[in-house]
Formats: C-alpha cells, structure tokens, sequence
C-alpha cells in the first residue's frame, strides 16, 4: 500500500467501525479455533500500523512482520514489540515455533500466495495453525482494491483451493461483513459505475460509525461456529496436512 494508506489506517483503525468489528470477528475466531488453550506464540504476518498486536497478545507472545518502514515504526511505538521487516521468503522465522501465524487482509497484497503460505506452514509448531481473513466476491473488485493493492479478491473454492496447494488442510472456513453485505456491495457498484476513484474508508459521522460497528460486530456472536455462505471477506483457518 502506499503511504497515504498506511498513514490514513493510523488516523483510524482505533474507532473506525471496520477495524473495531473485524477485531471483535478476531478475537471470536481465535477462541473458538485457537490450536491449544493457555498462552501460544503468535505470529503476525503484515502488521501494518499494528491494529491487532494489542488484541493478539491476550493470547500470548507475538512475534510480527511487517515490510513498510513507516507503518512498522508506527506499530513499534504503538505496541512496544519489536517487529521484523522485509518480505517472505526473506525474513528470518524459526521453524517449528509458532502455535498460531495470522494474515489478516494481507494474503490479497502477496502475489504468490500458495508460496507464502507453504513457507509459513513450516514456521507452524505442531498442532499449530493459520487463520487468514481475505477480502471476498471478486465481482465487487472497485476502485478500493486498487487503492489498496491487492493483486486479487477470493471466492471460498478459490481460498480452499490456494491452502491445499501450499499443504494446508481448511479445518473452518466462513464469509463475514455479512449484515452489511448488501449496503457495501451497492455502494462500491455505483461508485464503480460512476468512476469514482480511490478507498471508501472515509471516517464517517459518529452515530453512522457507531451503528456500523454494532451491524458488524454483532456477527462476533455466530460467525466462529456457523459458517455464513456470503459477506465482503472470507475467514479460513488451516493447518498442515498430515
């Protein structure tokens, strides 16, 4: 992403109503299908400014990864963690080590996918797994993705498919934003059609973020144990095949 992004996600990602529900999915993902209960090693791939670093070390010690030298200062001094920089395969990652390795909309930024996931499967310790949240329905491809980088969108047969190539049996997988999947997919349509360009993540007005976030977050409650066959993201959650 580009640093108009990164430094706009630093403006927001505290309040706005995306990244407060989609942490509330998280948290309810990885209690429901974390490898082993008591505290785990964490990996984060793709920290950017370091939104989920707090969120995740509720469950352990966190290690994480992010390439962009801004964005990784900015999630140092916002999580106290020391982060690693650079790229899979290059980075530096003891095999074997980690419980739990997350890409959370980050697998959609990497270009080969399958790569980087079969590199991370031999990061992961024994009974350890992936959790990876990805933007979903390829249709809704707008003016957001472009804005945002992503070299795909992904179908659940697509995302299935990407984890067996690299090794990775799915053991649960489910669509969420699906409340406001209707609203969402309407807008990037007409802002599409009216050639609008750049991101939709524009900070809205306080009563309009407050009810966004309460839409969304309320699938916190089903989404870890009832997978939903529609949304604007994918959630999947592997482990290496025996």
């Amino acid at each position: 992403m580009d640093r108009a992004t990164y430094d706009r996600m630093a403006e927001i990602d505290q309040d706005h109503w995306w990244f407060v529900a989609r942490r509330r999915i998280i948290a309810a993902l990885i209690e429901r299908h974390r490898p082993k209960p008591g505290p785990m090693r964490i990996l984060e791939v793709g920290a950017g400014t370091g939104s989920n670093l707090d969120l995740l070390k509720r469950y352990g010690t966190v290690d994480a990864i992010e390439p962009d030298d801004g964005a990784r200062a900015f999630a140092e001094r916002r999580s106290g963690l020391r982060i690693k920089g650079g790229y899979l395969p290059n980075v530096p990652l003891d095999d074997g080590a980690y419980d739990l390795i997350v890409l959370l909309d980050v697998l959609e930024h990497i270009p080969g996918d399958v790569e980087a996931l079969a590199h991370l499967r031999g990061k992961l310790a024994p009974g350890g797994r992936i959790l990876v949240t990805v933007p979903g329905a390829p249709w809704m491809w707008s003016a957001h993705d472009v804005a945002h980088h992503h070299q795909r969108r992904y179908t659940g047969a697509g995302l299935r498919a990407v984890f067996g190539q690299a090794g990775l049996k799915p053991r649960f997988m489910t669509h969420f934003n699906s409340v406001l999947f209707p609203l969402i997919a309407a807008v990037r349509l007409i802002r599409k059609v009216g050639g609008k360009e750049g991101g939709d993540d524009a900070m809205p007005s306080r009563p309009v973020n407050a009810i966004l976030k309460g839409l969304f977050g309320a699938e916190r409650f089903w989404v870890a144990s009832m997978p939903l066959p529609f949304g604007v993201s994918i959630a999947i959650v592997g482990e290496p095949k025996v």
